[in-house]
């Protein structure tokens, strides 16, 4: 059995709590299990996406309470902070610069907006998540809201095709 089969089959409240470590926006766990079944990871995960680029922002907020901050280092043993580490691996190789702009810029950036800086990390060197999170603080309030939502959902994307193993 695929494990996107196994998604499909588990009861209800296992699969939810599955996808929590992927989103932790309660909206999008459920209503990602009562579209189940998936007839493919494909599908799932595009409309894990769909879903995600879709919430309002107090949902948004939820989940980005479950997000560390990008340089980090992040604690435990739950699905949520494994996935922060692989994705977060690249800013163990930053320089102390770079880790100290970093760490000065979400200080910044959470001064700004309120909350925490988010950026899919996966893919991305410590310089361009830098680069990245300069460039947003320059933002209005609307337009990083936007720029958030993308990123969550891309980090979203990444998750659930890391659960079913696609």
């Amino acid at each position: 059995m695929s494990r996107l089969d196994e998604f499909n089959a588990e009861p209800a409240d296992v699969a939810v709590e599955a996808l929590r470590a992927c989103n932790a926006a309660p909206r999008f766990a459920a209503e990602l299990v009562a579209a189940r079944p998936f007839p493919d990871a494909d599908t799932l995960v595009r409309r894990a996406g769909e879903v995600a680029r879709a919430l309002p922002w107090d949902e948004v907020s939820t989940a980005l309470a479950a997000h560390p901050r990008i340089g980090d280092r992040v604690q435990g043993s739950s699905a949520e902070a494994q996935a922060s580490r692989r994705e977060q691996g690249s800013m163990g190789g930053a320089d102390d610069d770079t880790r100290a702009a970093v760490a000065e810029g979400n200080r910044a950036y959470e001064d700004r907006f309120g909350h925490v800086y988010l950026i899919r990390a996966a893919g991305r060197s410590p310089e361009e998540m830098l680069a990245e999170l300069r460039r947003r603080l320059a933002n209005d309030e609307d337009a990083e809201r936007a720029e958030v939502v993308e990123q969550l959902a891309q980090i979203t994307e990444l998750r659930v095709r890391g659960l079913v193993g696609a």
